[in-house]
Formats: structure tokens, sequence, C-alpha cells
């Protein structure tokens, strides 16, 4: 490994690539604690305590570094441009005009990533403006359950100040956007995932200091443990594929032969990711958003302390029924948006490629349908256990513990670890260096 390390940086070309993405890193983590101006600095240890409560403050925080329990320029971190990506995926399968923009190959593609870049301002305005309104009217209850209140981050409630912070908070997300292609383009890895990595990895240590204060060092070794069994089990669930062959005709053109090659369609188990999680997370935190415009008092307060105590609660029964079902359903939906079995079929069919054994047209399609389904449900089982088990063992044996670096957190740090490490494998295998992944 070290001599892996080493030969890194004799190469200057990717040296200088490893040097500038962790100096774009660096500038992320700082500006995660630089809070935004206008508002009250002395509030912010209230609403760091309030987001270790684990409810959806606590969620969000997890994907900005703690930027959000800071209330810094970076609090929104990059789920706007994450939550637009998406959007656009999905509107991809519905509107022709952004269907015809896939097929262009790298014209459309960059049309695509500045209407992403359009969507993802608006959606950093309507967050920041809701954030800003709701850290006036206690809404660092969002850390908690129920009602709690008596939190103002904004107390010069005005027109001038609420622009303030809108305008800071969507800067920060556009130079976070811009970062994170700098890096794609310029660095190592993909810039937006890195950045998501570096703000999961961010929280480690606090989280294993609030493990030790609650268990001691044995529970610290055992939750070390379980987090290894987990990594191990994800890089083996993310590195299983099926492959389905496909051999093209051989054709003459003039003189010369051409085709007659073999290859395979590589199909992922966990052919959609962590996106299901991210799914399942905010439309289960959706209805404790929504609650807090309820009556603070009566039936309002009532829905409120259900909401918490089964929908929001890691070992709740409600909860883990609710969220495992709806990663599941979630990992179904994406995995059919991102793979069209019919746009598959007529591709292979128009590059003179077959499955053998299968006619081409509606016959690989039914194929390619019916392997996808069959390898979707474990994968989808896979995640949901990921999801659901490690954060239910934490909150049931360590009850003081609010740790959000759960199975969410692990497996999108390996699988952004794993995807970096490939490319600097490639890297290196260029430069007739060994690799990492031998």
């Amino acid at each position: 490994m070290l001599t892996n390390l080493k030969n890194i940086f004799k190469v200057p070309d990717l040296r200088n690539k490893v040097l500038f993405t962790l100096a774009m890193i660096a500038l992320y983590r700082l500006g995660a604690h630089l809070p935004v101006p206008g508002i009250d600095v002395g509030a912010l240890s209230e609403l760091r305590n309030r987001a270790e409560t684990n409810g959806i403050l606590g969620f969000l925080s997890l994907f900005s570094g703690r930027a959000l329990s800071n209330f810094a320029i970076f609090a929104l971190g990059i789920m706007p441009y994450i939550t637009a990506s998406i959007i656009m995926q999905i509107l991809g399968v519905v509107i022709p005009k952004l269907e015809e923009w896939q097929n262009q190959g790298a014209v459309g593609q960059r049309k695509i990533t500045q209407w992403t870049r359009y969507v993802t301002i608006g959606i950093a305005i309507l967050q920041s403006t809701g954030l800003a309104y709701l850290f006036h009217n206690g809404g660092g209850g969002l850390g908690g359950g129920g009602n709690a209140t008596g939190l103002d981050l904004v107390p010069h409630f005005d027109v001038g100040h609420v622009l303030l912070i809108v305008l800071t908070l969507t800067t920060g997300t556009a130079l976070l956007m811009w970062m994170g292609e700098l890096v794609t383009q310029r660095g190592v890895g993909n810039g937006m995932s890195l950045l998501i990595f570096a703000s999961v990895v961010s929280t480690l240590p606090g989280q294993f200091g609030q493990i030790k204060a609650n268990g001691g060092w044995s529970a610290v070794v055992m939750v070390l443990a379980g987090y290894l069994v987990i990594l191990v089990a994800i890089v083996f669930v993310e590195q299983g594929q099926r492959r389905i062959p496909v051999q093209f005709a051989k054709r003459v053109v003039g003189r010369r032969m051409y085709g007659g090659q073999s290859t395979y369609i590589p199909l992922k188990v966990n052919q959609s990711g962590v996106i299901p999680i991210i799914f399942a997370s905010s439309v289960l935190y959706l209805p404790q958003l929504l609650s807090f415009v309820l009556p603070s008092d009566g039936w309002g307060a009532s829905l409120q302390d259900w909401v918490s105590s089964n929908l929001v609660t890691p070992n709740a029964p409600i909860h883990m029924i609710v969220f495992g079902l709806l990663i599941i359903g979630f990992a179904y939906f994406y995995t059919a948006i991102t793979f069209d079995p019919v746009k598959q079929a007529d591709t292979l069919r128009k590059q003179g490629g077959f499955i053998p054994g299968i006619r081409p047209g509606p016959q690989t399609e039914r194929y390619l349908a019916k392997v996808l389904s069959r390898i979707t449900l474990p994968g989808a089982l896979f995640i949901a256990a990921v999801a659901l088990i490690p954060s239910f063992l934490l909150t049931t044996y360590l009850p003081g513990t609010t740790v959000q670096f759960t199975g969410i957190s692990i497996l999108i740090a390996v699988g952004v670890a794993l995807e970096t490490m490939k490319q600097i494998d490639s890297q290196l295998m260029m430069r007739n260096y060994e690799g990492f992944l031998k």
C-alpha cells in the first residue's frame, strides 16, 4: 500500500490532480464552519444540540458535514444539486425534449447539465428561504421531536436580513456546484461524490466520541467490528454484477470484415446505488416537516408527538416497516429509470448484436427485464438492511447514542472510495505502475 501511495506522487500529473482535489475538499470544510451573516451566533450551540437527536435536521446535517447545524455558508451542501439531477433524470423519461438531449451525446449532455444548474439554483432559493423561516420560528426543533421552541437564529427577521441569508446560502450552493465540477475536470474522481464523502467522513470523530461516552471502549470496538462486517458486505455487493453475454454478427464492408466480437452487458446487483435511501428518507421526514405548521397544542401537538415517535425514531416498528418498503419501492423505480430494457434491446439490434439463444427485439426486451427484476430484489433488500439494521442496533443497545453515521453513510463512503480508487488505479496502470486494485 505504501509503495502504491508512493507511485501516485511519482507521476507529476496525477500528483497535481490529487493535491488539487485535497485542496478543494479543505476549502469545502472551511466553508462548513463559517456562519451565515445576520444570524445569532450565540444560538448555534443549541442548534447543534438539537441536531444530535437524529431527526430531520440531523439527517440533512449529515450530508452537509455539520454545515447545516453550524448554519454555515455551505449549509445546504450539495443536496440541491443531487435533487436537481434526480429530477432531471426522472423528467427525461416523460419529457421528449430531454430524452432527445440524452440521445445527442456530449452536446445534449451539456444542455442537460446547464438546465440542472438552473434547477439547482431554484431549489437552493426555496430551501434557503424555508430554513430562514424555520430557524426564526423555533425550527431548530427539527432536530428533536415534537414542538421544541425557543430557538431564534434570525432575531432581525426583516426583508433585508432574509434576502442576505438566502443570497449567502444560494451562493454557497452555487460555489459548491462549481467546485464539484472543477474537481471532476481537474482532479481525481467525481467531484460531487467526493464532497458528500468528505461530509460523511468528517462526522466520524464526533460520532465515535459519543459512542465512547455512552458505552466505553468496549462499545467502540463492537461498533468498529460491526462497521467492518458491513463494509465487507457492501464491497461484495457493490462489485457483484450479472454479465449478460452479447455477440455481434460478422459483416463485410468492402474488402474488410467487421464484427464477430463477444462482449457482455454488466447489470449490477445494486443498480440504483444509494438513491433509494435518499428518496425514502426524504419522503419519511416529510410528515415531520409538515407537522410543524400544525398548532403547538391540542391535536396538533399530539400528531407531532406521534410522527416523531413512530416515523422518525429509528427503532420504532412503524418506522422500520415504512422505511424498508419505501427503499425497496424506490430501488425498483430508479432502476427502471436508469436502465431501460426496450432502449437497450433496440441499441443492440441497431449495432448488430444479440444475446445467444435470445431473438433480437421483443424477446430480448423481455429477457433483460426479467433478469433486471430478479437481481434488483436482492439488491433492494440489501440496501434496506444496511439502512435499517445498524441504526436499530445502535439505538436499542446504546439508547443514549444518536449516531447519524450508520448504514447509509457507510454505503456512500464505500461506493465513492471504490470509484475513486478505480480511477487512480487506471491512471497508474496507464503509466506502467502497479495499481491499488490488483
